[in-house]
């Protein structure tokens, strides 16, 4: 299900401090075999790329609720942009925090 730390990688990008422990997090709760430092920032979480599906996604919602004491709703009509990439989660989540 989960493709190569390999295939992920971006020559270009890099990992913010906070985007890592994001990595971490979903590293973490799913259990993957790649370091939390391989997963490239633009890579696509769903599907190809990291190769996570929905369930996977909706564990990681709930691991970030808790974590980062925010709420992603499942009915969002923005959840395709939202879970497309490490970075664009990350991006959503200071979103929430900010208000």
């Amino acid at each position: 299900m989960h493709k190569a730390a390999a295939e992920l990688r971006l020559s270009d990008s890099s990992l913010s401090s906070q985007e890592l422990q994001l990595a971490q997090l979903i590293v973490t709760t799913l259990n993957l075999d790649i370091p939390a430092a391989e997963i490239a920032p633009h890579a696509r979480l769903y599907g190809e790329g990291l190769g996570l599906d929905s369930i996977d996604i909706l564990e990681i919602a709930l691991a970030i609720s808790k974590s980062y004491g925010i709420r992603l709703k499942s009915d969002d009509e923005d959840n395709v942009r939202i879970f497309s990439s490490l970075r664009s989660l990350h991006e959503h989540i200071q979103k929430l925090q900010r208000g």
